[in-house]
């Protein structure tokens, strides 16, 4: 049975820099859901449909073909057979992502590809319902969390270093952390939450390697 390895969390926390790391220690695939959530956030702002748009968003899904490639272990998010990967790290497809994911049907097709993929890939998968709804049989299940203001100090600077920052301050970033947390923890459906069996783990005060060990300790067959 493949082994499926669960990481939650809210924006920020360090998800992604740990799933990525303890991916490529144990020889998993990385499944970043989040890219393939804001793979479907670019196709749509790029027409001019608003992601809170339910009725326009709907139509559109049905002509959305998405894959996901490796090129030296790096994923890409392919949809139609455009790589998108580039475009999908902007601030505001960010924000476009947590917002048409609330979109049942929007997370329904997604999450019927991610389960394909654990249903026969040994993986690591990060996002904020992945041992709740997605994968809840998953082998192991963790919840990554810290405090927003520590959230986006991180953020401005991962900003800063991609040369993407533009001219949001960490004023700016703290009020779409708040917002997002909010919107990602009291949407309907499948909300941002801790998992049952997940272990939590508070990143504000660690380092990465710090965070990197604890979660590497629970990552045992």
């Amino acid at each position: 049975m493949p082994y499926n390895i669960a990481i939650d969390g809210p924006a920020g926390a360090g998800k992604s820099t740990m799933a990525k790391r303890i991916a490529a220690e144990l020889g998993l695939v990385y499944l970043d859901t989040g890219a393939m959530y804001r793979g479907i956030a670019y196709y749509v702002v790029k027409r001019g449909v608003s992601p809170e748009d339910r009725e326009g968003v709907l139509p559109m899904l049905d002509g959305i073909s998405m894959d996901i490639a490796y090129d030296d272990g790096m994923q890409k998010v392919l949809i139609n057979g455009e790589d998108v990967t580039p475009y999908i790290r902007e601030h505001t497809i960010s924000m476009a992502a947590s917002t048409v994911s609330k979109i049942p049907e929007v997370r329904i097709k997604l999450v019927e590809l991610q389960r394909d993929i654990a249903s026969r890939t040994d993986c690591v998968l990060d996002g904020r319902d992945i041992g709740s709804y997605v994968l809840p049989h998953a082998d192991v299940k963790i919840y990554l969390d810290a405090r927003p203001e520590v959230r986006a100090v991180r953020r401005l600077d991962e900003l800063k270093a991609k040369g993407t920052a533009g001219n949001m301050t960490y004023e700016d970033i703290l009020a779409d952390i708040v917002a997002r947390d909010y919107q990602d923890t009291h949407r309907d459906f499948a909300p941002l939450k801790v998992a049952e069996g997940a272990i939590v783990i508070d990143t504000s005060d660690m380092s990465v390697d710090e965070v990197a060990k604890a979660v590497a300790a629970l990552c045992t067959r």
